[in-house]
């Protein structure tokens, strides 16, 4: 059994995808849509968010959400700006789609975040505090086993 490289077609995809993700990192606070996505890379829609899901393992829209939120996370945890100022700072259009999302993603509200993240944080290094406070989507949190003997 022999491993064969992959196709052309499927690494210059990967590339693409790539730059797409990193352009999403980027530009994730400007108004961004899958459709612009796709066209800046010759893609249609449909076939960009199935090959983005395939490669990243989620969609470019919920991939753009999650760096939305990240951001979010961090700039609550400054406190300095207001929950509303938070989410359009980061890109969203929607104070109701943000919180829901938020919620979704963290496992409380940006509001409850906020407070929790002030006690949280305090003391550590902002580093270690945005590593330990990265957002999990809720589906993929450890589930608790019990400790074998």
């Amino acid at each position: 059994m022999s491993s064969r490289p992959a196709p052309a077609h499927r690494l210059r995809d990967l590339a693409l995808l790539r730059r797409v993700r990193d352009r999403i990192d980027r530009e994730h606070a400007q108004p961004l849509n899958v459709e612009a996505l796709a066209q800046a890379i010759g893609m249609s829609a449909g076939h960009l968010s199935r090959q983005f899901k395939l490669a990243f393992g989620e969609s470019p829209y919920s991939y753009l959400m999650t760096r939305r939120i990240e951001r979010a996370m961090a700039l609550l945890r400054r406190g300095d700006l207001s929950v509303t100022e938070v989410c359009y700072t980061v890109g969203c259009a929607s104070l109701g789609t943000f919180s829901t999302r938020f919620a979704e993603l963290v496992g409380m509200s940006p509001g409850a975040y906020r407070r929790e993240a002030a006690r949280a944080a305090e003391g550590l290094p902002s580093c270690i505090a945005r590593q330990v406070m990265r957002p999990i989507r809720n589906r993929e949190a450890p589930v608790d086993t019990p400790e074998l003997a």
